[in-house]
């Protein structure tokens, strides 16, 4: 008996469409998440490395990269206006304990 995988979500994709694909992802994951979710400021702060990346990609043309250093702008100021928790990250507690020595 012959299974097919499921390739419902895989894709194969250069790397500037993976890279656009993975924002649009981030920015959905961010618009359909509560305003108090803790995963928030780490979507927003993603969305603004990954625009900043698109921004400068060379395989965009260049309005498309003036369009998207615009919005990493945008996204810029909105986690600066957000305040200081997006961008130090507070000491967490560990799932688990450091190993004393390492091989």
């Amino acid at each position: 008996m012959h299974t097919a995988p499921c390739a419902d979500e895989e894709y194969t994709l250069p790397s500037v469409e993976a890279l656009m694909a993975g924002t649009l992802a981030l920015l959905t994951g961010y618009a359909q998440s509560a305003p108090d979710c803790a995963h928030r400021p780490l979507m927003a702060r993603k969305v603004v490395s990954n625009l900043f990346f698109l921004a400068a990609h060379p395989q965009l043309s260049a309005p498309m990269q003036t369009l998207l250093g615009n919005l990493r702008t945008r996204w810029q100021l909105e986690v600066e206006k957000d305040g200081p928790a997006l961008h130090a990250s507070a000491p967490r507690a560990l799932w688990h304990g450091a190993p004393e020595a390492v091989q």
